[in-house]
Parts: structure tokens; C-alpha cells; sequence
């Protein structure tokens, strides 16, 4: 198995190191070379099968050599042991043909812990063996850095720098991201938004003089491994529903775009997915690229959804190699249309390409606050704001076909907006019951790329 560059001119890899590239040399995101398809009755065999061996079965092929059977069982094993649900990601029922899976059962109460725990056991196992030390460097609009660094804490090889949008998440996100004691994490609260942090990220990766000096390593979503991760709960959850028998809808609350590529690759795998529905808050610019082919970047304007406080969707990147017949001269045109004018057109061919697997839908604020109380009052289900958008866009999108929504991220993440809603304040489950009494541990930083490789110099050198 081996993985390529959407902009065409990196060399292509194998599986370990590509994921411990993270990003590629020519600023691609690496993709597979060619997507390993299953069978329906492979497929079928799914249904009922604990979530862990459903996760060896569907990212086996993906891995190829880089780590034996049992190696890889072991290492899903470890992944999702902590996790607080036995399902790991159960399905509910809210209504006629309208699901909720639930993916907020991890350690940080979000679904980057699906990928999270996961590429932390494989990177730790890969650099156990290596004997190399990395630096991890992440951008993120929330949860994913709280992800990272539940995962990568206490390692002894591994340092963590997580870059997060200052004054622009939730408390709880904050907090689980500055309270760790550990001495190899880094929580640095960046004066910018997210689009910013993810900016600088890709410019030190991009510094190739910086990022070999300090063994830099990526764990966003740029990572495949991350969105590898990510494909397996949309084979559990269609399966639950009668996959491959019937095809499945699903919506997903989209910031970066990774999560609904995992089901755009789950569905070149094979499974029956029907329309895979990007559901957006106010800064919607990628409903607004689906809907008329102009990707355009604009002011961000902060949300009841931080986490989808998003224009320069990094995944999209990956949708746009295939639309593009992977075409990497193509790719990279785009790219540097976006960053030399903040957009670029899609043509009409890819636009088609795309369009006919993904829909979207937008949703403002005040119906974001309407859906969590309407879900409330008529399912007795207490969800997060970027739950409420998807849940939003799914019920304008409802067909024929049984509808999942991807629930993101606990209520308890984001209290003020649910309280705001219903009057209802989510508690933290008992396992995190003090965390607004921990000690916070936090650097303000410039949006200023020198100023942040030079901290990082210093602090892994400590």
C-alpha cells in the first residue's frame, strides 16, 4: 500500500511513514495510492462484531506490512479501551429513519478521539522501535487538541505543541488542553482564529530546514491516518442498519472536512452510502463551494460551533484530487489561487464529481439554539451545538433512505450554548468533575511564525 501526494510532486510512501509525515513536501495532503474495496460480504460480516474488530478488519488493508495482525489488534485494543461506552460508537434512534451516532464517548468527549488514541498507539509502537524522538505540532478549533495531547501526554518520546485560537474556544476545550501536568505538552493560545494556528502549522511544515531539525510530526487531520481512523465508524453504524442490504445517508457537522471525507473513502470502499451532507454553521464556506463551485474564504465570525469555525477547510483538499481525476498540477493550481487570493473556481466537471456524492446545508445561530431545544423536548436528547447544525440539516435533508448524524462532541463541551438553549447545564461526566478546579498551564503567543519555531527550539531542548 502506498500513499501519494495530491499536489503530485512528493514521493509517494508507505504507510508508517506516512503517517509520521503528516504533511507532504510539496504542501499535498497524502492520499492512497489506490482505495482497497470490500465485499458486501464482507461488509455484511460487520454487523455485530465488537467495534474493535471491525476497526482491524476495515484498516487492515490500508496498513499493509508496516505492523503485523496481532501487532495492529493489540495496538485497536489499547485505542479504545478507555472509551466510556461498550458500542464505543452507539447508534440512537430519534425518530422515523433518523439516527444519531454517537461519537462523544472517548477520553476528551469528542470524535477526534476515534482517530486520536489510535495514531498515538501506532506512532508510540512505530518509535519504540526506531528509538527516534518527534516534536508534534497541531492547529486546532477545539477538540482536537485536547485529543492530541489526552493521547500523546506523559510519552517519553514525544513532545506536543498545540496552537489553538485564543478567547475562541469553549472553557471545558480550553481547560482540557492547559490543565495536563505533564511536561511534554504545550498548550499555546494564539492571538488569531483558527484559520491562523492552522496557517503557521502548515508554514513550519513547509520550513523543511525547521521541520527536520526538530523531527516535526503532524497529527491533524491532514494525517491520514487520522481520517483512516475516522472510515471505521461509518461501516459500524451502517451496518447496524442493514448495510450493504440498503443504502444509508449520513450528515456530518463539518469544519476541516476530514470526518465526511472518512465517509467518502468508507463509500469507495464499498459501503452503500447514499448522500454524504456537509452541514455547515454561519461560516459556511463549504456549503457555499458545493452550492456554487467558488471556493471562497471570508471573515470568520465566532460561533456556538467553534469547532466549525472554519474557512480554509484543509480536507477539502483531498475531495478535490479525486473531482479532479487526481490531477496534482490541477490540485496545486487551486492551492495557490487560494492563497495568493483567498479562492479559487472549481470546474464543472469536478464540480459535478463532487455534487454527486455530497450535498450540504447551512444553519444559523438561532436555529441552532432552536434544534437543541426542539431535540430536547420531543427525543429527551440533551446534544452539543454542532450536533444541533447537523441535526438541522438532516431533517431538510431526510429522504427515502435511513438518515445518521454524526454526533460530535458531549454537551457538557460547550454548557454555555446548551444552557442558553434549554436551562439546562450539562455536568462533566464524574471522571473529569474537577476540571474546572485544575491548575491551568498556558502560553499567549503572536501569530508569528519565527516567534513560535524559536519557542519550540526552546522548549524541546529543555
Amino acid at each position: 500500500m502506498r500513499y501519494v501526494s495530491t499536489r503530485g510532486a512528493a514521493p509517494a510512501l508507505g504507510f508508517e511513514d506516512t503517517m509520521m509525515t503528516g504533511l507532504a513536501r510539496d504542501g499535498g495532503l497524502y492520499v492512497p495510492e489506490d482505495v482497497p474495496t470490500m465485499s458486501a460480504a464482507d461488509i455484511a460480516a460487520l454487523a455485530g462484531l465488537p467495534y474493535e474488530e471491525a476497526a482491524f478488519r476495515v484498516i487492515r488493508p490500508f496498513v499493509a506490512d508496516a505492523f503485523t495482525e496481532s501487532e495492529l489488534q493489540d495496538l485497536i485494543a489499547r485505542a479504545y479501551a478507555g472509551f466510556g461506552h461498550p458500542a464505543r460508537a452507539p447508534l440512537k434512534q430519534l425518530g422515523p429513519n433518523q439516527f444519531l451516532l454517537e461519537l462523544f464517548h472517548g477520553p476528551t468527549l469528542a470524535f477526534k478521539d476515534f482517530a486520536m488514541q489510535l495514531i498515538g498507539q501506532l506512532m508510540q509502537a512505530a518509535l519504540q522501535r526506531s528509538g527516534e524522538r518527534i516534536t508534534i505540532v497541531g492547529a486546532t478549533s477545539g477538540d482536537t487538541g485536547s485529543a492530541a495531547i489526552e493521547a500523546f501526554r506523559g510519552l517519553p518520546n514525544v513532545d506536543v505543541f498545540i496552537l489553538y485560537p485564543h478567547g475562541r474556544v469553549s472553557e471545558v476545550q480550553r481547560r482540557q488542553m492547559t490543565t495536563p501536568v505533564e511536561d511534554n505538552v504545550h498548550a499555546l493560545a494564539l492571538h488569531g482564529h483558527f484559520d491562523d494556528c492552522q496557517a503557521r502549522l502548515k508554514d513550519m511544515f513547509n520550513d523543511h530546514e525547521f521541520r527536520d531539525g526538530v523531527r516535526l510530526a503532524g497529527v491533524n487531520s491532514i494525517n491520514w491516518a487520522r481520517v483512516l481512523a475516522q472510515v471505521v465508524y461509518y461501516f459500524t453504524a451502517a451496518t447496524t442498519l442493514g448495510a450493504p442490504h440498503r443504502t444509508i445517508d449520513v450528515t456530518v457537522p463539518t469544519g476541516n472536512f476530514g470526518d465526511i471525507f472518512a465517509g467518502c473513502i468508507a463509500r469507495r470502499m464499498g459501503l452503500p452510502l447514499g448522500r454524504l451532507y456537509a452541514a455547515t454553521n454561519q461560516n459556511d464556506v463549504v456549503n457555499r463551494a458545493l452550492k456554487s463551485g467558488l471556493y471562497q474564504a471570508t471573515d470568520v465570525t465566532p460561533s456556538y460551533s467553534p469547532s466549525m469555525d472554519i474557512q480554509v477547510s484543509s480536507n477539502f483538499e483531498r475531495a478535490l484530487f479525486d473531482a479532479y481525476g487526481r490531477d496534482g498540477n490541477a490540485v496545486r493550481q487551486l492551492m495557490d489561487d487560494m492563497r495568493d487570493h483567498g479562492q479559487f473556481k472549481i470546474s464543472q466537471g469536478a464540480h459535478e464529481a463532487l455534487t454527486e456524492v455530497l450535498g450540504s446545508g447551512m444553519t444559523l445561530e438561532s436555529a441552532t439554539l432552536q434544534r437543541i431545544q426542539t431535540t430536547l423536548a420531543e427525543t429527551g436528547e440533551l446534544v452539543c451545538p454542532h450536533t444541533a447544525v447537523g441535526l438541522d440539516v438532516a431533517e431538510r435533508k431526510a429522504g427515502d433512505a435511513p438518515m445518521i448524524t454524526l454526533a460530535t462532541a458531549h454537551p457538557a463541551k460547550f454548557p454555555d450554548a446548551v444552557e442558553e438553549a434549554t436551562g439546562i447545564r450539562p455536568p462533566l461526566p464524574s471522571r473529569m468533575s474537577d476540571l474546572y478546579d485544575r491548575p491551568e498551564r498556558v502560553t499567549e503567543v503572536e501569530n508569528d511564525l519565527g516567534a513560535l519555531q524559536q519557542l519550540i527550539r526552546d522548549r524541546i531542548s529543555k
